[in-house]
């Protein structure tokens, strides 16, 4: 299966955008390459008038940004949208621009013998743009998952080709005219399409490639990169576990793991998947979730603050989960506060949808749910979560409930995953100066902060050799023809 079979279809036409070429996108990738080779590495004043132009589209266009993104989901709330996607993209662009000149520092490593250094021996990193950046931006998160790259991208000196996902036709449309009223194409330029543009976008010789997307998907990518030997930074997913320890505060857990759960209908890539509670607990957890979703959400129907499955597609692949769960004799608990009914409505509203008893035979437990719906399972020792847990491909997020810090070691130590956040869900991706990134299948490198600068900068290795004439003495001792001086030098070295 190609990128482009794999990907799912919409055509950019049915926005109004005019869907990029192979050529087309070639030759922006060649004007942002001249220019970043004619003018050089940018001062720290460049940088950050960039970034402060991102900043500005962001705070001036707000309103049509969350009207955007209301259009493509149908249904997702408009401060639920300027909180993720907007204030969510102006953290990271802020931290860079306030960070910045302190990241672009020489950073002085140690001449190898010491003694060089007294006569003069410099060894230093210095941190140098890659050049251009490709960034192909998912659909769930579509403006915040292109600005906090971004933020990392620019503060770093280098320029960006965005591919948007076709997903989100009305987002891309938005992002790509406010891009180009605020840079020049040889700085940023957003190209759009559908899958066969995102194929031939992945193919192109980028300095550097961000993909955020699901696993699947990320094969296709990375092999096309290969192509031209370009690295890849892999944002993935996964199926992020929560595991609720014998100590937590049922309440607070509950009610945290569901706002995780629901926010954007689940479609976040480090949303809860599914939950490990103690056996003798998995009663009292189901009750306090459905009280949490009751008080969040007293009806969702027609409810604006609650969000629909993008698409019929993922709302049909929901729906197959818990048919396919029900049939191999999983328990659905479906928490409807208001007894609605969906089986007509304007969106593609799932309700949040509890599964006990799920199995490993079942699709929901297989792939990642990306939507509403929460397998619960339960362990008699922590050791059998643990367990299970490592015997699944490593994930994206890992969450832990309980105040039991020995226990809460135990978790961290023999569980390995992207980030971890405890006593709450997903919250770790908010911390500006902690890398996000996965591990496995989850993802591939880091960024945000300065792990992000780091990632989208070529980090030169620069020794500078003293000219005294003892250096060069001792040089000379190394040289042909070879003498007792070199002799004596090998057995002053190799030895324990």
């Amino acid at each position: 299966m190609s990128l482009a079979e794999a990907t799912p279809r919409r055509d950019a036409k049915s926005s109004g955008m005019t869907p990029a070429t192979a050529d087309s996108m070639r030759a922006t990738l060649d004007k942002q390459r001249a220019a970043y080779l004619r003018d050089g590495p940018p001062s720290a004043e460049v940088r950050i008038d960039r970034i402060d132009r991102c900043i500005s589209l962001l705070v001036d266009h707000q309103d049509e940004i969350a009207d955007a993104l209301q259009k493509d989901f149908g249904s997702r709330p408009v401060p639920m949208s300027k909180f993720t996607d907007v204030a969510g993209s102006i953290g990271p662009l802020k931290h860079a621009k306030a960070n910045l000149r302190k990241w672009m520092r020489t950073e002085k490593r140690s001449p190898t013998p010491a003694i060089l250094g007294l006569f003069g021996a410099k060894a230093e990193v210095q941190y140098q743009p890659l050049g251009v950046v490709g960034v192909i931006a998912p659909w769930n998160f579509p403006i915040n998952l292109t600005f906090s790259p971004l933020a990392g991208i620019l503060a770093a000196g280098n320029r960006a080709m965005i591919k948007p996902s076709e997903y989100t036709p009305a987002s891309s449309e938005v992002l790509a005219r406010l891009v180009r009223t605020m840079f020049d194409e040889s700085e940023m330029a957003v190209i759009v399409g559908g899958p066969q543009v995102g194929e031939q976008f992945s193919r192109l010789p980028f300095d550097h490639l961000i993909f955020t997307g699901s696993t699947s998907i990320a094969y296709h990518v990375m092999r096309a990169a290969a192509e031209n030997l370009v690295p890849v930074t892999l944002e993935l997913g996964g199926k992020s576990p929560v595991v609720i320890g014998p100590s937590a505060n049922m309440d607070l857990a509950a009610t945290r793991v569901m706002v995780g759960k629901t926010m954007n209908a689940g479609q976040i890539c480090l949303a809860p998947d599914y939950v490990m509670v103690p056996e003798a607990q998995r009663d009292d957890f189901v009750s306090k979730a459905s009280a949490a979703v009751h008080k969040l959400y007293p009806t969702i129907k027609d409810n604006p603050d609650y969000t629909s499955v993008i698409n019929q597609r993922h709302y049909d692949r929901l729906r197959g989960y818990l048919d396919d769960a029900k049939a191999k004799g999983a328990k659905i608990v479906e928490v409807n506060p208001a007894r609605e009914d969906f089986t007509q409505q304007e969106f593609h509203k799932i309700p949040p949808t509890i599964v006990l008893d799920a199995t490993d035979d079942m699709k929901i437990m297989q792939d990642e749910i990306f939507g509403p719906l929460l397998p619960v399972k339960t362990y008699r020792k922590l050791e059998e979560a643990v367990d299970y847990i490592n015997g699944k491909a490593r994930p994206l997020g890992l969450y832990y409930f309980g105040t039991d810090k020995a226990e809460q070691q135990r978790v961290l130590d023999r569980t390995t995953s992207g980030g971890v956040t405890v006593n709450d869900v997903v919250m770790h991706v908010a911390m500006e100066d902690l890398p996000f990134g996965g591990v496995g299948p989850s993802g591939m490198g880091a960024y945000h902060g300065i792990d992000g600068f780091r990632t989208f900068s070529h980090r030169k290795a620069v020794y500078s050799q003293p000219t005294s004439n003892f250096v060069e003495k001792q040089l000379g001792a190394l040289r042909p023809p070879y003498g007792e001086a070199i002799v004596k030098q090998l057995a002053g070295q190799i030895k324990r």
